[in-house]
């Protein structure tokens, strides 16, 4: 395990620099000048050239992309040019909002999901596996604005148990702080667990059939040994994949989901960044997203083998 740790952190760098290209490059193929919607209406020329010359906008895209890398590397990703603070502070401001949704609702998903996919291959054919297989397409093929919609109107303005919107910090009061995430977790969670339901449902059916599952039945081992610890441990290795590529998309940011309860979280930052032509902020944003896809993807291979001993070797 050490040694495949060192070697996807050796890849780490290359991977970095590469995204680190793309991110700048296609960002600036965004039509629009920044520095107009800075300057306000009826700019004139004397305040363009000082935008332009204070966030490097006169310079060659090969210079703008070398300033920007050079404050990368210490931990400096820009200024904001809407906000005039730092990038780095505007995510860290963000980032526990939408990292505190991401992880309320992949918990979802993942209880959900695996519990039912397990219970459906199990009761293969059933009315039960037909229920599942019915609740999984629905969460699937639902939109999360229209189900976002229906829970704030049934719980918030019909029963009036939930905030319909906001967000309140859990260090100010933390029974706010689930009232006003528990729906928009929820909605990020629903889809997903259709998609882990399904995946499960089609992983342990295929190890409950297998040779190894077989043999350990006529062995005469009970039926909980053999699924939970025989056929599940190999069923969960495309769940890892999975959950950690669902867990990154929802670390970059459910825009929809942010957007219909007033979540302050990644996705309104990027959403409003674009806008707004704000350079520095689209860059540090997705940056910051996809190391943590690249984070996530490590962790991933570390889950495969803490899962399955056969992948040790």
């Amino acid at each position: 395990m050490p040694t495949l740790i060192a070697r996807r952190l050796a890849q780490l760098v290359p991977t970095v620099l590469l995204l680190s290209i793309i991110i700048f490059s296609l960002q600036h193929l965004l039509p629009g000048d920044p520095a107009l919607v800075l300057a306000g209406e009826n700019p004139d020329e004397a305040t363009l050239a000082a935008i332009r010359a204070q966030y490097h906008l006169d310079q060659p895209l090969v210079v703008q992309y070398l300033y920007w890398l050079k404050g990368v590397a210490t931990g400096d990703l820009g200024e904001s040019m809407r906000h005039n603070r730092p990038v780095l502070d505007l995510i860290l401001l963000k980032l526990p909002v939408t990292l505190q949704l991401a992880v309320m609702g992949i918990c979802i998903a993942l209880t959900v999901g695996i519990v039912a996919g397990v219970i459906s291959a199990l009761r293969q054919n059933t009315a039960v596996d037909y229920a599942t297989n019915i609740a999984s397409l629905a969460g699937i093929s639902v939109p999360n604005f229209w189900l976002g919609i229906l829970l704030i109107l049934f719980f918030s303005v019909y029963l009036g148990w939930l905030p319909a919107s906001g967000f309140v910090s859990p260090w100010e009061d933390l029974k706010m702080n689930l009232a006003t995430t528990i729906m928009p977790a929820f909605v990020l969670g629903t889809g997903i667990a259709g998609v882990i339901m399904r995946h499960t449902r089609g992983a342990m059916l295929q190890a409950l059939s297998s040779d190894y599952v077989r043999t350990a039945r006529a062995k005469g081992l009970n039926e909980w040994t053999v699924v939970f610890k025989h056929a599940m441990r190999n069923a969960l290795t495309p769940i890892i994949t999975l959950g950690a590529l669902e867990f990154g998309a929802l670390l970059s940011g459910a825009v929809l989901t942010e957007q219909i309860f007033t979540i302050p979280g990644f996705g309104k930052l990027i959403v409003d960044a674009v806008f707004t032509r704000d350079y520095p902020v689209v860059q540090g944003v997705v940056l910051v997203t996809s190391l943590f896809y690249i984070i996530l993807n490590l962790l991933a291979d570390i889950g495969y083998i803490l899962v399955n001993p056969r992948l040790r070797s």
